[in-house]
């Protein structure tokens, strides 16, 4: 079976750098059209959408646009289907800034609701307000992809960045109970949970310490790449997943086994 994903429409939020626009580079690989979201790295974003046109000859956009507010995301659909009348796949990446540092996060006791509620907003939220106006013309059109980004420390939460990781559990349930209803229109929704990925602006400050404890429990030995976490993506994005949702894939090098 083919891959499937030329000329299809790809949205993906938060993808001007990092994880986002390794993502983006691979499906303009594909011959897809990408559309790069950013929220204030507008010329980074527009550097990444020259290089894949000029590079893999397809048409990459950029746009901005906070996901956290409805108006922000009501705006960016609307506008990409005024312009293409579809869109094929989301890729839900952008999250509100995060610092993964063990030495400098706050533990349990220390934590306010509104530290919770920061990365809720960022992930559950931004999340849902992107599903909430691409449902619509899926629904019409009786297909769609929905891949939602969130992290391997759900399952195994080696360090407990509390706020962080219980947003990033909840957009795993929230994928799960969507994928029940949206499947009779062909739509799929499914997760992919990577381990820490290095170099990107989260990880920056992760000690060595800490990134050779993740190797040496890790059977691959190594810390994924942002190209590790590509394929996982593209899978569900493809023709190849067209009878699998509700399902979260772990890259992570063997970390979590589950």
């Amino acid at each position: 079976m083919d891959i499937q994903l030329e000329q299809k429409i790809v949205l993906i939020t938060g993808s001007s750098r990092g994880i986002g626009a390794a993502v983006a580079t691979s499906f303009a690989k594909q011959g897809a059209t990408v559309i790069i979201n950013y929220l204030k790295s507008k010329e980074q974003a527009e550097e990444l959408a020259n290089h894949l046109m000029d590079t893999y000859n397809i048409d990459a956009f950029t746009v901005q646009g906070d996901v956290t507010s409805e108006t922000d995301v009501k705006e960016m659909i609307d506008n990409i289907i005024a312009e293409f009348d579809s869109i094929d796949i989301v890729v839900n990446n952008a999250l509100h800034a995060y610092t993964f540092d063990p030495d400098k996060r706050k533990l349990a006791w220390e934590l306010e609701w509104e530290d919770y509620q920061r990365q809720i907003d960022g992930a559950l939220k931004g999340t849902y307000n992107v599903c909430k106006h691409v449902i619509p013309f899926m629904k019409e059109r009786k297909s769609g992809r929905i891949i939602n980004m969130i992290s391997n420390l759900v399952y195994r939460p080696i360090v407990p960045y509390h706020d962080y990781n219980t947003a990033k559990g909840a957009v795993l349930a929230y994928s799960q109970n969507l994928a029940v209803d949206l499947g009779s229109f062909g739509i799929t929704v499914n997760c992919v949970a990577p381990g820490l990925v290095y170099p990107t602006d989260a990880s920056r400050t992760t000690k060595e310490e800490v990134k050779e404890l993740i190797k040496g429990q890790t059977p691959l030995h190594r810390i994924a790449k942002p190209d590790d976490v590509v394929g996982s993506v593209l899978f569900f994005a493809s023709g190849w997943s067209s009878f699998v949702t509700g399902q979260c894939m772990i890259v992570d090098g063997g970390f979590v086994m589950k």
